[in-house]
């Protein structure tokens, strides 16, 4: 049965306010940009022509209005998306150092999008969407924590491929045991995933991501990619392992690298069109060259995005995505 939506994605759908500089007085500034991981990924993938829905809620306040009209604007469909007079719009700081590397610090005690319940979540959205796209942030407390689950159930029954992002930040979660734990349960339910190298270490317990990639796929999964910076991308899957370079960029802000890479990667799975579901229910999965070439067009969306600053409004147009790649790649196949 054809599906009506490519990726939806369930999650956190927040503010970053990013380190601008400093006023002439000496105080930082700091600049009102739309983010969230889930909601990055889908700007990517709607970038690149797809249908694309967010789940989630925000609150119904300035921020949360901004954030939908965002979403809006990007293509991406909202009619999931909660506005809750209740519960404040999650905020986070971003500090950005010379290396364009980040540090968080959340306003979220508790965050709208922490606040999504089962019973609000759109079934008939779940089911109907061919990649199923959550994160752990909405792991890290009740009740989303059982929503997050409940949408990935519903998900998985209706045929969809599942799509996960265990993004550690580590202020969020009561401890570091707890969020491994949390972190982790989830993973057998997983067909694709992207972690970074770090965090395959952290989920897994072993000494290099390489050993860390057969752990997770000993868990269950099918694929998975372990982002490396600006060294590339290892992606693995029961039979084979690769590194696929990154291209060099002028880094400006790193925040929503890993989710355009993804964003880039799903995006040239589905161009594939490999998700086609077998006899027995699986979902095919690209292998060899076809891998590469995923991994190639996430890197190259990535290498776009790090250049701005800002999430959403850094992620980059399927046009300069494949002008980009005629610069750089040959052989790449167009999205």
């Amino acid at each position: 049965m054809k599906k009506d939506y490519d990726i939806v994605a369930l999650g956190e759908l927040l503010i970053d306010f990013t380190d601008v500089g400093k006023s002439a007085g000496g105080m930082k500034l700091f600049e009102q940009n739309p983010g969230g991981a889930p909601a990055n990924l889908l700007t990517v993938a709607s970038n690149m022509g797809y249908r694309t829905a967010f789940i989630g809620k925000v609150g119904k306040d300035m921020h949360g209005a901004f954030l939908k009209k965002t979403l809006q604007n990007a293509g991406i469909d909202t009619g999931a998306i909660i506005e809750d007079e209740d519960y404040f719009t999650t905020l986070a700081f971003v500090e950005i150092n010379e290396k364009g590397e980040r540090n968080f610090s959340f306003s979220r005690k508790p965050g709208a999008d922490t606040m999504l319940c089962a019973e609000e979540l759109d079934q008939e959205l779940l089911k109907n969407c061919r990649i199923f796209h959550f994160g752990s942030l909405s792991l890290t407390a009740e009740p989303s924590k059982s929503a997050t689950l409940h949408a990935v159930s519903v998900a998985k029954q209706a045929g969809a491929l599942i799509s996960y992002d265990p993004n550690y930040r580590p202020s969020l979660w009561e401890n570091r045991e707890t969020a491994i734990m949390m972190m982790k349960s989830v993973i057998p339910q997983v067909d694709v995933m992207k972690v970074s190298d770090e965090e395959s270490i952290l989920l897994t317990g072993e000494t290099d991501y390489t050993k860390a990639a057969e752990a997770l796929l000993s868990m269950g999964v099918k694929l998975v990619a372990v982002t490396l910076g600006a060294d590339g991308v290892l992606v693995a899957d029961r039979g084979h392992q690769e590194i696929v370079p990154a291209f060099r960029a002028e880094a400006v802000d790193t925040t929503g690298a890993g989710d355009s890479f993804w964003g880039g990667f799903l995006s040239h799975l589905l161009s594939l069109q490999v998700l086609e579901q077998t006899a027995g229910g699986g979902i095919k999965i690209p292998e060899g060259e076809k891998l590469r070439q995923c991994a190639v067009w996430g890197n190259a969306t990535a290498a776009l995005c790090v250049q701005k600053r800002g999430g959403i409004p850094a992620i980059p147009k399927r046009e300069a995505v494949t002008q980009f790649l005629k610069t750089r790649f040959e052989g790449i196949e167009a999205v």
